[in-house]
Formats: structure tokens, sequence, C-alpha cells
């Protein structure tokens, strides 16, 4: 009976959490960050772990390239035709393949050199909740000084990699992908639903990349939560996902980040707490 009740246990938690990915994967506010602080608070007490995250967001991945799927097509349709053609410049669409997979190469690089510390010493709390408020603030800034014009057939070369370079701090539990990627996006002009939407599309290549090598990595060894789990949190996380995109992106057009930068700032300070109290432990 014992094991029954502890693999009930694990099944909801895990529903739990990919409902929790799903919430928090596209708003930026960190979803490895909400993992990580939860996932303790449990009743199984035990961290998820940086594979289970990883797995995860392959379901909200999904709900982009469902969400996107013209964009994604016309992208990939016009850098395919761009391989076979001679010309000075590509159109947009072209470019816009090339910039993804340019600005992809940061975080896919930063996330091997440095894969032991991402999976363990960057996951003290400690790290999340300073996280959470500085990068908070930096999207606050960017949110009330960027100017806010530039559409996405603007973007240059420079600017692509600055993007990659933003996304790669996600790496660090409390950045969020998307919340770097969006402040850099504001910082260099964009309009805020412009950086959103880059962000859901420079996200692609990563996290799948991402989310399939701890599938190879972690077959067959035990983790914090089983495959079966693991698989419905996955699946919990697609469908949350996809809704919250749609929701995501009317918020920003009308309201900006600033209700985003409050909460990180408020759940960053939170967590501060708790671990000068010693209700969390930092590892």
């Amino acid at each position: 009976m014992a094991d029954e009740k502890i693999s009930l246990i694990q099944w909801l938690e895990a529903a739990f959490l990919g409902l929790l990915q799903g919430l928090t994967e596209f708003l930026p506010i960190s979803s490895s960050a909400h993992l990580r602080i939860i996932g303790p608070l449990l009743p199984s007490g035990t961290d998820p772990g940086a594979a289970f995250t990883a797995i995860t967001q392959i379901g909200t991945e999904l709900a982009v390239l469902i969400y996107f799927r013209h964009d994604i097509w016309r992208i990939a349709n016009a850098w395919l035709r761009s391989l076979g053609r001679r010309q000075a410049a590509p159109d947009h669409d072209a470019r816009l393949g090339w910039l993804v997979i340019w600005g992809s190469l940061p975080i896919a690089v930063l996330g091997l050199v440095f894969q032991e510390a991402i999976e363990t010493h960057l996951r003290n709390l400690y790290i999340t909740a300073v996280m959470l408020i500085v990068f908070g603030l930096f999207l606050g800034a960017a949110d009330r000084f960027g100017s806010k014009q530039k559409a996405l057939t603007a973007m240059s070369w420079r600017d692509g990699i600055i993007f990659g370079f933003a996304q790669a701090m996600a790496l660090i539990p409390g950045v969020s992908r998307s919340g770097g990627t969006i402040t850099a996006g504001l910082l260099m002009g964009y309009s805020r639903e412009a950086a959103a939407r880059y962000s859901f599309l420079l996200a692609i290549p990563a996290v799948f990349a991402s989310g399939f090598y701890q599938v190879y990595k972690s077959w067959g060894v035990a983790g914090p939560i089983a495959a079966g789990p693991t698989i419905l949190a996955t699946v919990t996380a697609f469908f949350v996902g996809y809704g919250v995109i749609v929701v995501f992106l009317r918020i920003v057009s009308s309201q900006g980040y600033w209700p985003f930068v409050w909460y990180r700032v408020a759940l960053g300070a939170l967590i501060l707490g708790l671990l000068l109290a010693g209700k969390l432990l930092p590892h």
C-alpha cells in the first residue's frame, strides 16, 4: 500500500508541476525557478531537477509549434529556398530563419560548457531569488525606457546575436528564457509584441535540443521523477502552455510587462525571506 500511495502522490505532483510549467514557461517569470522552488515544498519534498524541467519544456514548445505554425512554415520555406539561391541579401523570412539558427548557438555552447554547474551549483535558491529580482528590474527598465518602435523586419545580425546571448542567460534558474530575450528586445527598441514573438521562435531549437538530449541522457536512469509521471507533466504543460500563449500576447499588447516585474520582485523577496528564516533550504 505504501508504494501505491507514493506512486499516486508522484503522479499528482507531476501533473501539478506540468501545470506550473505550462503556466510559467512563456511568461517572463522563469518556469525553471518555479519548478525549483515549488518542487521541494510538495509532499515528496524533491527538487524535480534540471532534466525534468528540460523534458517538460518539450510540451510547451509543441504548443509554440502549433500556435505559430503558419509563421514557422513560412520562415522554414523561405530559409530552404534561400539555400539554393545566390543573392546579396535573403528576404526577411529567410533572414529570420538564419537569425534563429545564429541566435541559438550561444545557449547551445554555454549549456554544454557549463552543464555541470547548471544542474548543480546554479540551482541554489539564493541565486534563483536574486536573479528573479535583478532581471525583473531589468525588464521593468527596458519596458519603461525602450522605444518599442522596431518590428522583426528590422532585425540585424547584431541584434540576432544579442538576442541569443540574452536567451543563454536563462540557463541560470530565475532569469527566464522569455524574460531575458524580451528584455534584450525592448532595450534594442523592438515593440513589446515583436520581442515576445521572437522570444517564442528563438526558443524552439534550444528547447527541443535540450529536452531530447535529456531524454537520451536519462533513458533507463532513475531520476527524482519517474518516466510515466514526467510524460504526464509534459502533456499537461502542452495544453496549458497553448492557452497561456494566447492570453500572454494579448496582455503585453495592451498592458506591458509591469505586472510581471512586480511579481518577480515580490517572489524573489519572499524566497529570500524564507531562506533567511530557515523555512527553505538553498540546495
